[in-house]
């Protein structure tokens, strides 16, 4: 039997200051479940860096209702939205009044 919260199987997705991790973990009765971790870099006034990290478990059972629902809002975004990224208002310095 596997230790609890062994990883299995595990992908990485860097995405500008974020980390996501996907890691596929085993129970102590031996079924599998998702962690889905976000980790977001900040840097302290002294130029030192730490980490926010915000973690959801996810169960064989969710993942039908999970699945569509991600699925559903991936849509309605893209078909809002599209595609583009609008990336300036991301950066720090970002004013939404200029013009």
């Amino acid at each position: 039997m596997a230790i609890e919260n062994e990883e299995i199987f595990s992908k990485i997705v860097r995405a500008g200051r974020r980390t996501y991790f996907f890691d596929v973990r085993e129970t102590k009765a031996g079924d599998y479940y998702l962690t889905i971790t976000e980790s977001k870099k900040f840097t302290n006034e002294d130029g030192s860096f730490y980490y926010k990290k915000h973690k959801i478990y996810l169960y064989k059972e969710d993942f039908p209702e999970f699945e569509s629902s991600l699925s559903e809002m991936i849509k309605y975004i893209i078909k809002e939205k599209g595609e583009e990224v609008i990336s300036e208002r991301h950066q720090k310095d970002f004013n939404s009044n200029e013009s």
